[in-house]
């Protein structure tokens, strides 16, 4: 999995990518982020158009933050790795015991793998996502004095944490834009908007980081989530009724094969 941060090295933005492969993680230093381009060369999206979007969802849903209910960076990295395939409700009903229980990196570490697997079943994929969880606090106990890294080469270590919630962590935790924390509804609205051509969530996450400013990297991912919920969802979309309407290309689609639907 490769990821895409910001840094300035003489004085010039480049793009440092960071992979994974096992438990090493490979950095090298590449060209600076661009917007996407199409196969004639333009840019599929300006950042003047994009800085309107993101203004019109900052302006419809001003208190936006992340569903998943958390207190600490601890509580929401296992928050995140559990929502993995699952809804966001389902895993605060879960989480909602489940912190009552364990509060300290400590009382996963020494979780029995069992009894924990029943608690999160609920969660899906409870096995794999339990191996981690308890692999994960054992990491952190050893490596890192107990404490959930504040650095992304630092989280991406860590069993079941790639990109996407070392990003959420990151951002919710310790208020840190390091990246976009691509998710399925970040992707769906990412390709409707013209935000990208890309259905990959590291080349989105590249695009969208090239055309926003960093600054709003981590609340982009939250307004994109509640946009895709409210009106872009995935089987109806409520384009008539989207504030973003006169902005997406998505919606001349819809209506276009509305039309020919009714002839």
């Amino acid at each position: 999995m490769g990821c895409w941060n910001f840094e300035k090295l003489s004085g010039v933005t480049q793009s440092l990518f960071l992979f994974r492969n096992g438990s090493k993680v490979i950095k090298f230093v590449g060209a600076g982020l661009v917007p996407a381009r199409n196969e004639t060369g333009q840019t599929i999206m300006d950042k003047k158009t994009a800085n309107k979007i993101y203004k019109t969802l900052e302006a419809e849903y001003p208190e936006v933050t992340t569903a998943l209910k958390h207190a600490n960076a601890l509580e929401i990295l296992v928050a995140t790795i559990l929502s993995a395939q699952c809804t966001d409700k389902r895993v605060n009903m879960v989480t909602e015991h489940l912190f009552k229980k364990y509060k300290k990196v400590a009382d996963y570490a020494n979780a029995k793998k069992s009894k924990f697997e029943e608690e999160i079943r609920s969660t899906g994929f409870y096995r794999n996502k339990a191996k981690n969880i308890i692999a994960a606090a054992k990491m952190l106990v050893r490596d890192f004095g107990g404490k959930v890294p504040d650095n992304m080469e630092d989280l991406i270590t860590l069993p079941g944490v790639a990109r996407k919630t070392a990003n959420i962590v990151l951002f919710h935790a310790y208020g840190k834009n390091e990246g976009i924390a691509v998710d399925t509804h970040v992707q769906r609205l990412s390709g409707r908007l013209g935000l990208t051509k890309h259905t990959n969530p590291v080349k989105i996450e590249r695009d969208l980081m090239a055309l926003f400013d960093r600054q709003k990297w981590g609340n982009l991912s939250n307004l994109l989530i509640s946009h895709g919920r409210k009106f872009c969802t995935a089987r109806k979309p409520l384009c008539p009724e989207c504030p973003l309407n006169k902005l997406c290309p998505y919606k001349d689609k819809v209506c276009g094969a509305m039309e020919q639907w009714s002839i």
